[in-house]
């Protein structure tokens, strides 16, 4: 549970006092490397882990891994980017012994970059078949709300 910046202090072991005194106490202060995958916060553990559309929209159980090994994460149907998903007791054990803090999932849903044709044709008939984003946000269609304020 020793977090960044934390001070260790060891009784006599630091310098020989002045005139033959008894020696100091020696001061550690630690200094903890970063993770290349996960961020601390206190006792919670954070990190961000990459979906894609197929699994934010159906849903999906993924492995994801923790500072304990991996755990399974269920990601029900139409995650959207940014959700946070808390995984109990999966953090750094708190200094004074009570617990451990949480870990903390993001999602980002990853927008593929080269599609294949029959990729493509079926990402085509989906925007086909589905309502615009900004007709559900908005209700009747926004442009039509525009298009009648403006006539």
């Amino acid at each position: 549970g020793v977090d960044n910046g934390a001070r260790l202090r060891i009784p006599g072991e630091g310098e020989s006092g002045a005139n033959n005194g008894p020696p100091g106490d020696l001061y550690v202060v630690i200094s903890v490397r970063e993770h290349p995958f996960f961020r601390r916060q206190n006792e919670n553990i954070y990190c961000e882990i990459p979906i894609s559309f197929p699994q934010a929209a159906l849903g999906a159980d993924l492995k994801v891994p923790t500072l304990y090994g991996e755990e399974k994460l269920k990601i029900p149907e139409g995650t959207q980017p940014g959700t946070v998903f808390r995984l109990k007791g999966k953090g750094v054990e708190s200094l004074n012994g009570r617990g451990k803090g949480d870990q903390l999932i993001a999602v980002s849903v990853v927008t593929p970059t080269k599609l294949s044709r029959q990729e493509m044709e079926l990402y085509e008939k989906l925007d086909e078949i589905s309502d615009s984003p900004m007709e559900k946000v908005s209700g009747e269609g926004f442009f039509t709300r525009v298009k009648d304020i403006f006539g």
